[in-house]
């Protein structure tokens, strides 16, 4: 039997939430304006409104809950406020304390390394300052678990506040060949 859901992924843009349907007062961009989408269509993990990168969206419930687990990794590049030092690296890599739903929490070891140059690929993104309000460093964070905020507040527990925040692959997709903004429908996750 042949499946009738659909896939897709997108290079998410900062500025714009992850749902379809969004109550609150303030005015948001929403997915719907970068796609027609299928009606039933959900983003399988969340990227806040300021974040950009890979989403995965698709009209299959059970694989929203197969991508969301801890096998597939995630992958994402954090500009950060000043020129991140190796031991905040490493702390970040052994698993800092960050808050959770009003409770304390140690993320698990994970990947964390500086970048001295970001790919091509990965795109300008938003314009974050000019070089004399300080300096900024990127830093790789490869993550199989994804807490709210938790790449920011990893970046803050170490001291250095998270400025640009792009996901750059889940499992084996990447963003690479993909530009801001744009949707390609594939045919399975």
């Amino acid at each position: 039997m042949e499946s009738t859901h659909r896939h897709f992924l997108l290079y998410k843009p900062h500025g714009y939430i992850s749902q379809f349907i969004y109550e609150k007062k303030r005015t948001k961009h929403k997915l719907g304006e970068l796609y027609d989408f299928p009606e039933g269509t959900m983003a399988i993990g969340r990227l806040d409104e300021n974040s950009e990168g890979l989403l995965f969206l698709t009209t299959d419930g059970m694989m929203s809950e197969r991508v969301r687990g801890a096998h597939y990794e995630k992958e994402y590049y954090a500009q950060v406020d000043g020129d991140i030092t190796e031991e905040a690296v490493e702390q970040m890599r052994n698993g800092v304390l960050i808050g959770v739903k009003g409770e304390k929490y140690m993320t698990k070891p994970c990947v964390a390394d500086k970048l001295d140059q970001l790919p091509d690929w990965v795109g300008e993104g938003r314009r974050i300052r000019d070089e004399r309000h300080g300096p900024t460093s990127w830093v790789r964070i490869v993550l199989t678990e994804g807490k709210f905020r938790q790449v920011r507040k990893m970046t803050a527990h170490v001291g250095y506040a998270t400025l640009r925040l792009v996901r750059v692959r889940i499992g084996e997709v990447s963003l690479e060949g993909l530009k801001v903004g744009e949707v390609k429908e594939v045919d399975t996750l």
